[in-house]
């Protein structure tokens, strides 16, 4: 049995960690707050994107339509970007994408297909680089910064120039949808070729001016920054929800082990001193 001193100097560690835990917590709540603006402002921008595309597709078909949209007219060879965070001590959160984009990977060379991954952010880096190191390209951080356009660029232009020199057919996107605070959802989207949602009525009539093929050759490639940008926002949003979350569950674990580890040398300390007693009234009464 370990002695009070013992305990002692392992409930002060327990507390220790606990004050980190609790500002943790603090401070990936005040953050969560913005990082779930900036998320949420940027869904009505990508809608509308999606939207204007669908509605220019409808009016483009056959060789005229943009290679994006079009694709190649194969599938052979698929190219995988997986979006985490940069940093740990998030519960599940960065091993719940790592594990949907294991299992497309997976499924993908099932079928026979040739795979190649590009991750975004230290953590899908580190977990996929081990398991498919020969398929592995590159990898971006996301840095302590929100995610702008800046960071984007370069890797919706590494993509662009792979698509156009032939080196891959199709491009998914794996990246965690914000729901809430509880909630964020692995997601697998495809993003060459281009995905036209048909609307639920009617779709509007608009006279566009150029074509619509040269609209389209303009607004693609931007859609391919705007739906990166949007999966690192709500990849931001949901990292600060589940850290928060995970950092809360640890401090009141640390909070009832604080009580426990008490509790126990309390007992130990009382049962010291009971032996201590008996050990002096044994000696006085042998006198």
């Amino acid at each position: 049995m370990a002695s009070v001193k013992e305990m002692r100097t392992r409930i002060g560690s327990v507390k220790s960690t606990q004050k980190i835990t609790k500002a943790l917590q603090m401070v990936a709540a005040a953050k969560l707050r913005r990082a779930q603006q900036a998320a949420e402002a940027a869904r009505p921008y990508a809608r509308g994107m999606a939207n204007v595309i669908a509605n220019l597709a409808a009016g483009v078909s056959g060789p005229s339509a943009p290679l994006l949209l079009a694709g190649t007219g194969s599938d052979k060879r698929h190219l995988v970007i997986v979006a985490t965070s940069d940093r740990g001590l998030a519960g599940g959160f960065n091993s719940s994408i790592v594990r949907a984009a294991r299992e497309k990977i997976a499924a993908l060379l099932a079928d026979g297909k040739d795979v190649k991954i590009i991750t975004i952010g230290r953590k899908a880096r580190d977990q996929l680089k081990r398991a498919y190191g020969n398929r592995y390209i590159e990898s971006y951080e996301v840095g302590l910064k929100a995610p702008g356009f800046g960071v984007v660029k370069p890797i919706a232009q590494r993509v662009l120039d792979a698509y156009t020199n032939g080196e891959f057919d199709v491009v998914t996107l794996v990246y965690s949808s914000f729901k809430s605070v509880v909630t964020q959802t692995p997601r697998v989207q495809q993003l060459i070729p281009a995905q036209v949602e048909a609307g639920s009525g009617p779709a509007p009539f608009y006279d566009y001016e150029p074509d619509e093929d040269t609209i389209l050759q303009a607004l693609l490639p931007q859609n391919i920054s705007v739906q990166i940008l949007t999966a690192m926002l709500e990849n931001q949003a949901g990292f600060f929800a589940a850290q928060m979350t995970a950092m809360d569950n640890a401090t009141r674990n640390a909070g009832e082990m604080i009580k426990a580890l008490t509790i126990q040398m309390n007992r130990t300390r009382q049962a010291q001193i009971t032996k201590e007693l008996i050990e002096i009234i044994s000696g006085a009464s042998a006198v």
